[in-house]
């Protein structure tokens, strides 16, 4: 409320500022000050009166000052308007005191009472009368033209006022007052008007005049008195149509006067009516200049109120004019009756049969816009239902006739190039299809137009554009009749006369839907609408055809569902719908006439198209299924004599022919037989010529046995194809190919591409009977021939297919018997690569094109020739079953794969690819190493065309040998070497040489490796990585079983090093491969070093460094290496040998060579080592014999055996901390000291026992089982070494968790009692660490443990062994109390729950599984203890749900329904059965059924998972992160409004967010939904985030 006033108080101060300004002289700012007011005015509900009245009073006087110019004086007046809806009297008053009678007032005075009676009609008309009378004698006054301008303006809108109170008077809130009086005024005024100024107005003043006689008349047509006068008036507006400025108002005022007869129902003359209808559509049809829009619109509207009101006159003018022959005319006319069709006039359907004829007036008219125009009132007429049964099928047949001969006509303009006719025809035949797309079959008497008449445009050629929607229509109609018929409800209404319609057959109708239907496997609507026809009219086929194609036609259909279906498979399945069809008919007259009828449609389709191909097929099939043997035989004479009536003879001959031989083979041969017998191909050659009409040739009848061949019954078709089919096409062959008598080599390219197609399709027949028994004698010659014609193609183009055509006959005549020796293969396919391979590259050939086609035709046939030619090769290689045969074939291959000429190799490449894919059957014998090692390198090749065909072929050779290979990941490597980048290749090529090399034959690796040596000489860089890639991963794979061949190999590669050493990254790639064979057979490499005198010279250092630098063969040198210590330390005792090993291992660990697989047991032998060497000295004669070789200065190193064996353990220790396996001791660099001194010997075994890593649990395990001998060892220091070392380890759990400690506890109680005082301390010592490392133990020896522990305190010689059983006795006394089982089983339980979230998944698992059995070990006291440990635990169950592992989350589901019952919540388990169902319910909604039973059991345990589940939402599993943003949506979800509260949102919010942005979309998303709840319950509690 307050604001509302500060609101008004501000306008009010605005308009008050806004009246200051008024007062000012300044005339330039009143515009913009009125303009403003007007604004402030029409947009302000209430004013305040005394600002009202200033407004009222400074308008005025603005309105009135003629001082100001007009434009300020105008808005002045629309200010005064405006101001009369906040005080209408006031206004009325202003302006009416300056309105006084027998004064001339101010025009502006005049305008605004009359802009007042028009926006406050009934305000106004109580004034009205006064304001007419005084307006009445200044009429007289006015001289000046404007002025009276401004009267007739004021008269048009107290005309309109007034005609508004007429006709409404009764919404008006007072009494009716006396109209009649109002309209005299009115009368008076427009009499004077139009007699005194009318006759003398000029242009201007006219205007006036016209736009008030409008509204006038219209409103004196009221009173019958003034009816005749104002009918009298409208010649006059009617004569005023001269100007196209003026004629749209008097075309409006018109419309008004015409509504106002409709509205009194007054009744125009005649002639009147004439005149109207001439002059309005003289408005619309203006031939010499295009009407005005807005008018034409308006004349239009007349008409609409014109056929309301005189329907049949109307009509009847049309008639009248439309035979007039004038364009503009008729478009026009035709145009009218559509849109007053269109307004739906109910009294013009009383008229139907008369637009009918009106309509059929123009259908003669070969105007485009009228032939259009016509269209669109039809397509009107079809939609409104305007078309009478009897008279309606014209227009039907005008719009199929109007497409047809748009289509003749266009072209005929296509000849002439008349561009802008061909775009008027075009809209003709587009206009006409939309008017069958949109024609609607079902609506009032549309069917009995239609049927069945409407099959009458199904088979003639010109109306096939228009198949879509005439399918669709016919469909639509059969559809309804047979709903009709099903609802039994009423009779057909398709059954109806035809009239003088020819109605087409059954045999054209199938014919013709038949050849359509080929279109659907193109994906044309007609194609599929014509089959859809066939399916719902096999009754009009034929009635035998009903249940038949019941069966057929849905199964036909199958294939077209959701995709284009191939072309020829299509093809055949319409042939076998044809075939079968025919069978079922079995009317060997109906068949007859069905041939003759797709002979007649011949000459519908072009010969290039996929319909006339069809028709041929389709009308050989008919014959084939005709039982009169006569007329298939006079038929294929007819056709054989006069081929042209096909079209492309030679096609549609061999065709039918063909199809026709499949039931008829002998009639055919015979026919063709006689054929040739008869005719003279000379002299029809000549008569064709000056005929026009071409007749067969020889060639064509060649062909046509070829096709004769490949259709006919096979078992048949053997028993005659020497005699009768391959003897005839040599014989013409060989007439074709001579010249006056002499056989020449023919040149003629249509003769050998002919007999080339003639003679395959013989082969692919033989091949088709699958006669093993058949021998074809022929074989030889026709391949001859096919080289021959090979042999004559030039080598520097590809103009003509006669190469690629000669190949496929080539493949198909190597399948038949008999069989060609190898040498006849060699030389067959020898001869066919050297005249493919050395082809210029293709770029070039393509220059030789002229023309893009002729370049697209070159590429064409390079594709389909390198195509044949892999196919050649694939046959020929695959067919052999001799190994070393296919062998030999593929070496043609060989030069060409490593060809300088990239272009070469690609062919060569793609070649091979295409003969070693896609699933053949090779030899069992077919070795593939040497074709392997020579195509893999060449993944890196300069060409990405190269790359994938060597990819491709790689891995299909171990495809061959049976080898399944992981497809998917090869496919989507090979992809990427499509990238030109190098190092994408290489990388590439590096990850399938690791995945093909697993799977090459042993036995063939050093064929592969001599192959790949060979490249390293010869390749491009690129290729020679590849090479050396491909190598070190073969030997990396398959090293391990190279034993047998290990010499020859390294015989090979000696041989290949004199020329790689000047290849430095070859010569590297070979030092590798000795290091990776070195990695598999260490030992012979080993022992071949070590018989050396110690491993110091130059060339030997070298050697070790490259194995040690090897990642592959530095593990099997230490290997070798240790396996060799453990031999010289067997006795306990070091020897020579032993040390020599040590110093080797020095070396090797000195050059980083990781240790982490060998450590526990080297770390062991070499304390061992030091421990035996403890005080001793070596013997003189093997160290001299080491001093020759070891350089000068470390002579001394090697003096004391133990300093030196400590010196390879401080290395080996220094390596393992760098791999975390060890840790910095205490003792720091002392240790070593203390080790190497027999006095302190055991103090540094103790502090190289504590640097040990204890959390690598697994090798400590090792090193414990590696060390367990010593504490039995005949050698005291050794036990010492050993007792001292388990002493430490005794103190940690987790190896007496997982380590076989038991038998080193009874060891150590054993040697407790031993003499040697530093070994019984370290043993006593370990039985104290013992209470540390295992308490249960404790309690179950503790008798034994404390009499061996407190022997110890009567031992006074030695306080060190004291002061040690003081130390343990304490440590074990401490455990002991009455129930001895609570300490371990609280160790276990606690330390079982830390594995729950390990990397490893057989560590989580095995944690699950303890932490279940404890639960059945839980006893009264501890359950408590349990629950609460459960509690801590649920959150890790809930979550490895989920875990990526599906035998955790098996193993959490088992441990939640064990554990439940400890937290009282056995309602879950309702929940939890979900999990036992085979399909995993949603981790989002089992959460939340969770929660929601749990919060309302238990909303502590609730907070609980809540307060745990952060720690995951930086696991590093994304499921898991995933599953824990799901539980918190779950949880928060389910807390009471306390809980919430109690939430840290702050940090819930920000880590939410941080998830937001995590690498896995499931956990964004999880995240997004988690901040929606935290947000929602939130504002539920009105708490801020």
């Amino acid at each position: 409320m307050a604001h509302g006033m500060e609101e008004s108080t501000e306008v009010f101060g605005d308009i008050n500022f806004t009246l200051g300004m008024l007062n000012k002289e300044d005339i330039v700012s009143k515009e913009d000050i009125y303009s403003h007011l007007t604004s402030i005015i029409q947009n302000t509900d209430i004013l305040d009166d005394t600002i009202v009245q200033r407004l009222i009073y400074y308008a005025s006087k603005d309105m009135r000052d003629d001082n100001i110019p007009r434009e300020i004086r105008m808005l002045a007046g629309e200010v005064l308007v405006s101001l009369a809806a906040h005080d209408f009297n006031s206004v009325m008053y202003e302006v009416q005191s300056n309105f006084r009678i027998l004064e001339l007032p101010n025009e502006f005075a005049v305008l605004s009472l009359a802009e007042l009676a028009t926006s406050y009609v009934s305000q106004s008309i109580p004034f009205m009368m006064m304001t007419l009378l005084t307006m009445q004698t200044m009429l007289r006054l006015a001289e000046d033209e404007n002025m009276r301008g401004t009267f007739c303006i004021a008269l048009e809108k107290f005309s309109k006022a007034i005609y508004k109170y007429v006709n409404h008077w009764r919404d008006f809130p007072y009494p009716r007052l006396d109209a009649n009086r109002l309209s005299d005024k009115i009368f008076m005024l427009f009499r004077y008007i139009m007699e005194k100024w009318a006759p003398l107005a000029s242009p201007k003043h006219m205007l006036h005049i016209i736009k008030a006689h409008g509204p006038t008349v219209s409103l004196l047509l009221h009173r019958e008195d003034f009816c005749e006068y104002a009918l009298s008036q409208v010649p006059w507006l009617l004569s005023q149509y001269k100007d196209k400025e003026i004629d749209f108002h008097v075309t409006q005022s018109l419309k008004q006067i015409l509504t106002a007869t409709v509205l009194y129902d007054v009744g125009l003359s005649r002639s009147l009516r004439r005149s109207i209808f001439s002059n309005l559509l003289q408005q619309i049809c203006r031939a010499p200049e295009p009407p005005v829009k807005e008018n034409e619109i308006e004349a239009s509207h007349c008409f609409l109120i014109l056929a309301h009101s005189n329907t049949a006159d109307l009509l009847e003018f049309f008639d009248e004019q439309i035979r007039s022959q004038n364009e503009a005319t008729r478009t026009g006319i035709l145009t009218l009756l559509r849109s007053i069709i269109n307004a739906e006039e109910p009294r013009l359907r009383d008229h139907i049969i008369s637009v009918e004829r009106t309509v059929k007036l123009v259908m003669g008219d070969l105007s485009i816009k009228v032939r259009n125009f016509t269209l669109l009132l039809i397509q009107t007429m079809c939609e409104k239902c305007y078309v009478e049964a009897r008279e309606g099928w014209p227009l039907i047949d005008y719009v199929f006739s109007q497409f047809a001969t748009s289509n003749r006509n266009l072209e005929k303009l296509m000849k002439t190039n008349s561009h802008e006719d061909e775009k008027r025809e075009e809209s003709v035949r587009e206009t006409s299809l939309e008017v069958l797309k949109t024609l609607d079959p079902l609506v009032i008497g549309m069917p009995q137009v239609l049927w069945p008449r409407i099959l009458t445009f199904v088979v003639p050629a010109e109306y096939t554009g228009t198949l879509d929607h005439l399918f669709s229509i016919i469909r639509t109609l059969v559809m309804a009749e047979e709903r009709k018929r099903q609802s039994a409800k009423e009779s057909t209404a398709l059954i109806v006369s035809t009239g003088a319609v020819k109605l087409p057959s059954p045999q054209q109708l199938l014919a013709r839907l038949l050849v359509i239907s080929m279109l659907a496997s193109l994906g044309k609507l007609c194609g599929a609408g014509a089959i859809g026809l066939l399916k719902i009219l096999p009754e009009m086929i034929h009635p035998k055809l009903v249940d038949l194609w019941k069966t057929l036609l849905p199964e036909l259909l199958q294939p077209l569902e959701g995709k284009n279906i191939s072309i020829v498979l299509w093809e055949t399945m319409l042939l076998q719908l044809l075939k079968e069809s025919l069978w079922k008919i079995s009317d060997t007259a109906w068949t007859i006439q069905l041939s003759r009828d797709f002979n007649q449609q011949m000459g519908s389709y072009s010969n290039t198209s996929i319909e006339k191909k069809f028709l041929w097929k389709a009308m050989g099939t008919t014959l084939a299924s005709c039982q009169d043997t006569n007329f298939v035989s006079s038929q294929i004479k007819e056709f054989l004599i006069a081929p042209h009536q096909l079209g492309d003879q030679r096609q549609g001959i061999t065709a039918i022919l063909g199809h026709c031989a499949e039931n008829h083979l002998d009639i055919v041969l015979k026919v063709l037989k006689t054929f040739q017998n008869q005719e003279k191909f000379f002299m029809n050659r000549c008569k064709s010529i000056f005929s026009g009409k071409k007749s067969l040739t020889k060639t064509d009848i060649m062909v046509i046995y070829g096709a004769v061949a490949l259709h006919a019954p096979k078992q048949q078709l053997l028993a005659r194809l020497d005699r009768d089919i391959v003897s005839q096409v040599l014989s013409l062959y060989g007439q074709c190919s001579q010249i006056l008598g002499m056989s020449v080599m023919n040149k003629d390219i249509d003769l050998q591409m002919s007999f080339t197609r003639s003679i395959t399709e013989i082969g692919i027949a033989v091949q088709d009977a699958e006669d093993h028994n058949f021998q074809f004698s022929y074989k030889e010659t026709l391949i001859s021939y096919m080289l021959d014609f090979i042999r004559d193609e030039p080598l520097d183009s590809l103009a003509s297919p006669v190469r690629w055509k000669a190949l496929i006959a080539i493949r198909y005549f190597s399948k038949l018997k008999p069989k060609l020796s190898l040498n006849d293969h060699l030389n067959i396919l020898e001869e066919n690569i050297r005249k493919l391979l050395p082809l210029p590259p293709l770029e070039s050939l393509k220059n030789d094109g002229q023309t893009d086609r002729d370049k697209e035709h070159i590429k064409f046939l390079y594709e389909r020739s390198m195509d044949a030619l892999g196919k050649l090769l694939r046959t020929m290689i695959w067919d052999n079953v001799n190994a070393e045969d296919c062998q030999e074939m593929f070496n043609l291959l060989r030069m060409w794969l490593v060809s300088q000429k990239q272009w070469e190799r690609e062919r060569a490449f793609q070649i091979t690819a295409k003969v070693l894919t896609n699933d053949i059957e090779a030899p069992e014998d077919f070795k593939i190493g040497s074709l392997l090692g020579l195509l893999a390198p060449h993944c890196c090749d300069t060409l990405p065309t190269i790359r994938q065909a060597a990819a491709s072929s790689a891995i299909a050779l171990l495809s061959i040998k049976g080898i399944h290979l992981e497809v998917e990941r090869l496919q989507g490597l090979q992809e990427g070497l499509e990238s030109d980048d190098v190092q994408v290749q290489i990388k590439i090529s590096s990850k399938i040489a690791k995945i093909v090399s697993k799977s090459i034959p042993n036995e063939e690796i050093q064929m592969f490796l001599e192959e790949t040596l060979d490249g390293l000489e010869s390749l491009n860089p690129t290729c020679t990585t590849a090479c050396g890639i491909w190598m070190i991963a073969a030997l990396k794979e398959q090293g391990v079983a190279l034993e047998d061949q290990l010499l020859e190999i390294l015989s090979s590669i000696y041989h290949h090093m004199p020329v790689l050493r000047q290849k430095e990254e070859s010569f590297q790639f070979v030092l590798e491969a000795i290091s990776q064979i070195a990695s598999f057979h260490m030992e012979a490499v080993v022992v071949n070093l070590l018989q050396k005198p110690l491993p110091f010279d130059r060339d030997t250092k070298t050697l070790w460094k490259a194995l040690a630098e090897n990642p592959a063969s530095s593990g099997k040198v230490m290997r070798a290496l240790v396996n060799r210590l453990e031999m010289g330390l067997e006795d306990d005792i070091a020897g020579t040998d032993a040390i020599s090993v040590a110093c080797a291992i020095q070396e090797v660990v000195s050059w980083g060579s990781p240790v982490t697989r060998l450590y526990p047991e080297l770390f062991t032998l070499l304390l061992k080592l030091v421990s035996c060497t403890l005080g001793q000295k070596m013997p003189t004669a093997p160290l001299s014999h080491r001093r020759r070789v070891m350089q000068k200065g470390e002579r001394q190193q090697v003096a004391d055996p133990c300093r030196l064996s400590t010196a390879t353990l401080k290395c080996l220790q220094a390596q393992a901390m760098r791999e975390g396996l060890a840790k910095e001791s205490d003792e720091g660099d002392n240790l070593w000291t203390l080790l190497s001194s027999p006095v302190t010997h055991h103090v540094g075994v103790c502090a190289l026992a504590r640097s040990m890593a204890v959390w690598q649990h697994g090798v400590i395990l090792d090193i414990m089982e590696q060390l367990l001998s010593s504490l039995t060892s005949s050698s005291e220091y050794y036990r010492i070494t050993g007792t001292a070392f388990f002493s430490e380890l005794m103190k940690e759990p987790i190896l007496w968790k997982h380590g076989n400690l038991r038998d080193v506890l009874s060891l150590m109680d054993q040697s407790a009692w031993d003499s040697n005082a530093i070994l019984r301390q370290m043993a006593i010592r370990g039985l104290g660490n013992t209470a540390s490392g295992a308490p249960h133990k404790v309690k179950k020896h503790k008798q034994i443990m404390l009499e061996s522990v407190i022997r110890g305190l009567y031992h006074l010689a030695r306080t060190e062994v004291v002061c040690e059983s003081l130390k343990a006795l304490k440590k074990i006394l401490e455990l002991l109390t009455d129930r001895d089982v609570s300490f371990y089983f609280k160790e276990i339980v606690l330390q079982t729950r830390t594995f729950f979230e390990d990397e490893q998944d057989d560590v989580r698992l095995t944690a699950i599984f303890l932490f279940e059995d404890m639960a059945s070990l839980t006893g009264r006291r501890w359950k408590i203890f349990f629950a609460e440990e459960i509690k801590k635990s649920l959150i890790s169950f809930l979550l490895h749900l989920w875990d990526p592992n599906p035998k955790i989350g098996a193993a959490c589901r088992d441990v939640l329904m064990v554990c439940i019952p400890f937290l009282g919540l056995q309602e879950l388990y309702g929940v939890l059965d979900h999990l036992l169902d085979n399909d995993l319910p949603r981790t989002r909604d089992f959460y939340r059924q969770f929660c929601v039973k749990l919060a309302k059991k238990n909303q502590e345990i609730l907070w609980i998972l809540h307060t745990h589940s952060f720690t995951f939402f930086t696991s590093s599993w994304e499921t898991i992160r995933s599953a824990a943003v799901k539980l918190t949506d779950a949880i928060v979800l389910n807390l009471t409004s306390q809980y919430v509260e109690l939430l840290d949102r702050e940090q819930l919010t920000t880590r939410l967010q941080d998830l937001r942005q995590d690498p896995c979309i499931s956990v964004q998303r999880a995240a997004e939904a988690a901040l929606q709840t935290l947000l929602r319950r939130c504002k539920e509690i009105s708490i801020t985030l």
